[in-house]
């Protein structure tokens, strides 16, 4: 999951249908205020270009559950959360 940190992992329990994204993908970020699906903060992320493109590959876990490093669980699955962090884009 390079792109926050070089390196930077996410966690899939399949058998809990739950990802745990750590700072890949965030509902709340603490350096904007913003919430909802996104990417932290450039100030923040190694390479904003690198964690975008490291969305597709929490994507493939078709998870339902998704605890993120900062804010709220989401719980309408990690395909739309991606969807609304590529449309936030990088802050």
């Amino acid at each position: 999951m390079p792109g926050h940190t070089f390196g930077h992992c996410a966690l899939h329990l399949a058998d809990r249908d739950v990802l745990l994204t750590g700072d890949a993908l965030v509902t709340l970020d603490p350096y904007t205020g913003r919430r909802g699906p996104r990417i932290v903060a450039g100030a923040a992320t190694a390479d904003s270009v690198a964690n975008l493109r490291s969305l597709g590959v929490l994507e493939t876990t078709f998870a339902r559950i998704v605890l993120p490093g900062h804010g709220d669980q989401w719980r309408q699955g990690i395909r739309t959360a991606v969807e609304l962090a590529r449309t936030a884009g990088a802050a």
